[in-house]
C-alpha cells in the first residue's frame, strides 16, 4: 500500500467514522438547517408567532411602581374619609386582619390632597398628577384592584409572577414564551430601573423561573454598555468573533441533539442574539435622534438616567419590536417618617407624572397605542388608617387599589369599579391580580388557561388556577 492510498484511506476514515470529525459536524449543520427550514422554532425559539386568537397589542410596558402608591391620594377622592378624620375605625377593619404595622385603635386618615374631575367622564385625579389629567381620556382607570399580599417583596412577587413563592416564570417571560419577538437583535424582555435603590423582590420580578432562561428578562444598564459583558474584547476583530460564535453553535447544536436539553437551545439564543446586540442595544439607548421637542414632552435632561428617560427608552423599545418592557421605579412606601404623604409623595410623582403621561401621548401620536398595553401601578394601595408616626403615612392595603391601563385594545376614558367611602373593600368590579393577568394575556391573544408548561410532573401557567378576563374593560 503505497503512501498515497494510506493518505485516502484515512482522511475517508476520518469523515466518515469519527463522531466528532468535520463530516459529521457539517452533516449535522446541514440537517439542522433543514430542520429549521420546516420547523423555525427549532432554530428560533423567540421568533415571533400568533397567540391562540388574534391579538389587540403586539407588545407591553409596564410601568411598574414599587412600594404601593396611596389610591387614596392619587386616583381615588373620598370626602367621607376627610370628614371622619382622626375617628377610630370600627373593630371590624382590623380584627383578624394583618397589617405591616397598623394597630387596633387605628384611626382613619383623610387627605390633604384636593382632586379634580378630568377628562369626558370626569375622573378624579389629584392635584400631584396634573399631567394625568390630560391623558384621562385615554386611560382605564381600574379602581376595584385586589392582591392577596401585603409583605413587599412576596406581593410584586405575586403580582409579576402570579405566585408569592420565588421560582415562577414572570408575567413578561410567559408573554415572550408564548408569543415570541419581532426583533432579533435585541432582548424579547427588557427591563429599565430607575429610583434610588432595587425593588424588594430583585430578580425575580422579572425571573424565567423554570421556563428556559431564554425568557427572562434582561436588564439595561445606563451609558454606552447596556449589558454587561456586551461589548467585544480587546484586540479581537469582527469577522474572528463571527467565526467563533458560528463554531460554539455548531457544537451545541450537536449536543442538542444528543441530549435534547432545552438550556443548551437557551445558550446558542444567547451567543447569537448577544452578537447581534453589540450594534442594537448601544443604538437603542442613545437618545441622540430625539429631537428637544420629544425630549421636553417626556422631561428628559440628556445624559441624564431617569425614570423620564426610561419612559422613552421604552417607548424606542417597543418601536424595534421588543416584546415586553418592565419598567421598575421604587420608593412608594409611604409609612411616614422619611417616606411620608407630606413631601416624599410629592417628590416621587413630579418623577413619574409627566414622564408617564407623556409615553402615552407619545404613542398615540406615532400610531402606536393601538397596538401597545401601558400598565401602570403597584403590588397594593395604602390603608384608609394612618401609622402613629410623627410625618403621615398609610400602611399596606390589599383590599382596595388602583391601577390603569391604556392602548392595546382597552377601554378609553374608563373608569372600572369603585372602592366603599372609606377605600377600603372593593364595593364594585372587582378585579384581582389574576384577573388582571389573564386580561393582559388575553390582549396579547393568549387564552390564560392555555399557556401552560410542564413542570415537575404538573402542568403551570401565569394564573395558576385562577383569573377571568376583565371583559368590561375591553373595546
Amino acid at each position: 500500500m503505497n503512501d498515497q492510498w494510506k493518505l485516502a484511506l484515512t482522511r475517508r476514515h476520518f469523515f466518515r467514522d469519527c463522531s466528532v470529525g468535520l463530516g459529521s459536524m457539517a452533516l449535522a449543520s446541514l440537517l439542522e438547517r433543514d430542520a429549521a427550514a420546516q420547523s423555525p422554532s427549532a432554530a428560533n425559539p423567540l421568533r415571533p408567532r400568533p397567540g391562540h386568537f388574534p391579538a389587540k397589542a403586539k407588545a407591553v410596558i409596564f410601568l411598574f411602581q414599587c412600594g404601593g402608591p396611596s389610591h387614596l391620594e392619587l386616583f381615588d377622592h373620598k370626602p367621607t374619609l376627610n370628614r371622619l378624620d382622626g375617628q377610630v375605625v370600627p373593630a371590624s377593619f382590623t380584627q383578624g386582619r394583618r397589617f405591616a404595622f397598623i394597630r387596633p385603635d387605628a384611626k382613619l386618615l383623610g387627605s390633604k390632597r384636593r382632586f379634580a374631575r378630568a377628562g369626558r367622564v370626569g375622573m378624579n385625579i389629584s392635584e400631584l398628577l396634573p399631567y394625568h389629567r390630560e391623558i384621562a381620556d385615554d386611560i382605564c382607570l381600574l379602581q376595584g384592584m385586589k392582591t392577596d399580599v401585603f409583605n413587599h417583596g412576596p406581593a410584586k412577587v405575586f403580582l409579576n409572577t402570579g405566585s408569592p413563592q420565588f421560582g415562577r416564570p414572570s408575567m413578561g417571560s410567559w408573554v415572550t414564551y408564548g408569543i415570541g419577538s419581532e426583533n432579533q437583535s435585541l432582548p424579547a424582555f427588557v427591563v429599565l430601573q430607575s429610583g434610588p435603590r432595587g425593588p424588594r423582590g430583585g430578580a425575580a420580578i422579572w425571573s424565567s423561573g423554570f421556563l428556559p432562561t431564554l425568557y427572562a428578562g434582561v436588564p439595561f444598564l445606563r451609558g454606552p454598555q447596556p449589558i454587561l459583558d456586551l461589548a467585544t474584547p480587546p484586540g479581537i476583530a469582527p469577522r474572528e468573533q463571527a467565526q467563533f460564535i458560528d463554531a460554539v453553535r455548531d457544537l451545541n447544536r450537536m449536543r442538542l441533539g444528543i441530549v435534547g436539553d432545552p438550556e443548551i437551545e437557551t445558550r446558542i439564543a444567547a451567543y447569537e442574539t448577544a452578537f447581534r446586540m453589540q450594534t442594537a442595544a448601544p443604538e437603542v439607548m442613545d437618545l441622540a435622534g430625539e429631537t428637544e421637542e420629544t425630549l421636553r414632552l417626556y422631561g428628559v435632561q440628556r445624559g441624564q438616567p431617569s425614570y423620564a428617560a426610561n419612559c422613552l427608552l421604552a417607548r424606542r423599545l417597543v418601536e424595534r419590536g421588543v416584546r415586553f418592557v418592565q419598567m421598575i421605579h421604587t420608593d412608594w412606601d409611604h409609612h411616614g417618617g422619611p417616606l411620608n404623604l407630606d413631601t416624599s409623595i410629592e417628590q416621587i410623582t413630579r418623577e413619574v407624572d409627566q414622564p408617564s403621561a407623556a409615553l402615552v401621548k407619545d404613542l398615540k401620536r406615532r400610531g402606536m397605542l393601538d397596538d401597545t398595553l401601558v400598565i401602570w401601578g403597584g403590588e397594593f394601595g395604602r390603608t384608609p388608617m394612618g401609622e402613629p408616626r410623627e410625618s403621615i403615612g398609610r400602611d399596606h392595603h390589599i383590599d382596595a387599589y388602583t391601577m390603569w391601563l391604556a392602548g392595546g385594545g382597552i377601554k378609553r376614558g374608563y373608569v372600572h369599579g369603585r372602592s366603599d367611602e372609606l377605600g377600603y373593600y372593593v364595593a364594585e368590579g372587582q378585579v384581582h391580580v389574576h384577573d388582571l393577568q389573564a386580561t393582559i394575556l388575553h390582549q396579547l391573544g393568549l387564552e390564560h388557561t392555555r399557556l401552560t408548561f410542564r413542570f415537575q410532573g404538573r402542568d403551570y401557567r401565569l394564573t395558576d388556577v385562577h383569573g377571568n378576563v376583565v371583559r368590561e374593560i375591553l373595546e
